[in-house]
């Protein structure tokens, strides 16, 4: 059974943090995790205005969907983060980076956006994993 790969190229900044590609052999189960934010199970908002405190429970939510499709953070390909403009990016990251961290970590967009749909949330998180049989 091949294994993904993900790669981080000569010319291209090398980060701890990330990788810039990732190779996922054929076979594999590719699951896809739509935005998730700081909200509990009956979608109260968690941790007001603490970025911190929302990223922990965003990654949480993001988990919690992996599991349910027979994933963990290990299978996770790619990870899209969302930040409201104006929150503090090393509060959000800090608190999140322990939960995430692996010696082949996987790829990371992020962005700066205006707002999101659930009001009051400073952060969103989107995965993409993908699960050899």
């Amino acid at each position: 059974m091949e294994r993904i790969q993900v790669l981080r190229p000569d010319g291209l900044v090398s980060s701890p943090a990330f990788s810039h590609v990732a190779i996922v052999p054929p076979g594999a189960t590719t699951i896809y995790v739509g935005g998730q934010n700081s909200v509990d199970a009956d979608g109260a908002l968690v941790g007001a205005d603490d970025v911190a405190a929302q990223s922990v429970r965003a990654v949480e939510n993001a988990r919690i969907a992996l599991a349910a499709a027979g994933a963990t953070f290990a299978d996770v390909v790619q990870w899209t983060v969302l930040f409201v403009d104006g929150v503090d990016l090393q509060a959000a990251y800090g608190a999140i980076a322990p939960l995430l961290a692996s010696d082949e970590p996987p790829l990371v967009t992020g962005a700066r956006v205006a707002g999101l749909g659930v009001p009051g949330a400073l952060i969103e998180v989107g995965a993409v994993a993908a699960v050899q049989h």
